[in-house]
Parts: structure tokens; sequence; C-alpha cells
């Protein structure tokens, strides 16, 4: 079997990644990438921990490369139809840095709206 182009870590456990991953799934080419939820416990190859997962957005590359954070998004648009392009722009600084401080400006952030997204979850699952 091919080595996949990428190796996509997301926590399925959190209601917005599970969303954000369904999202870049449904393109034809994310069946060309590897996609590990990192929930449930799954070996993550060398220089990965369950821990480091949990916390950060990581992929890895085809030749092996870990990338997290921003970075990690930059990759994963790439390798995407439509996003290539955004991709490209965020692997250069200055795009690049702007990108990373979102990432860890939204950080923080994620536990409540993590909540917000599993009350909403809750809400429109029990009205059907």
């Amino acid at each position: 079997m091919p080595k996949p182009e990428l190796i996509v870590y997301f926590d399925g456990s959190c209601p917005l990644c599970r969303r954000e991953i369904a999202f870049y799934r449904r393109s034809l080419a994310s069946q060309d990438l590897q996609w590990v939820d990192v929930s449930q416990d799954s070996a993550l190859g060398e220089g990965l921990s369950c821990e480091s997962a949990m916390r950060r957005f990581h992929v890895r590359d085809a030749q092996g490369r870990l990338h997290d954070g921003g970075a990690a998004f930059a990759c994963l648009w790439r390798a995407l139809p439509g996003w290539k392009v955004l991709g490209w722009l965020f692997r250069y600084p200055p795009l690049s840095w702007g990108l990373e401080l979102a990432y860890r400006l939204f950080l923080p952030l994620r536990p409540y709206l993590q909540r917000l997204a599993r009350r909403r979850e809750n809400t429109s699952g029990s009205s059907t």
C-alpha cells in the first residue's frame, strides 16, 4: 500500500474538530490522505504523543515530517483542491506567522467553543 500524501491527526472527541474534518473529507482528494482520530488512542508514530495531538492539530507529510498548528493547516490545505492556493500562501512568512498567531489565539477559546458545540449537538439531537 503506498504511503499517503498526508496523515491528518484530529481530535474526534471534539465536536468542532469533527465538523471541520468532515468538511475536508468531503473532497475527493481526501481519499489520498490518512485520517487518524487521536481520541481513539491510536499509535501515532515517532515524535507524536496522544497528549500532544489532543492539544494541537498535527499532520505528517509523505517524507515523515511532523507539522503542527498553523503549519499543519497549510499542509492540509495544499493537499485539497480549492484550498491549494491558501495552503501555498500560508506556507511563507509573514502569512505563516499570522496563521500560527490566529491558531494560538483560538486555542484558549477552544474549550468554551467545544462546550457550546456539544450543547448544540445535544439540543438538536434530542429534538429529532
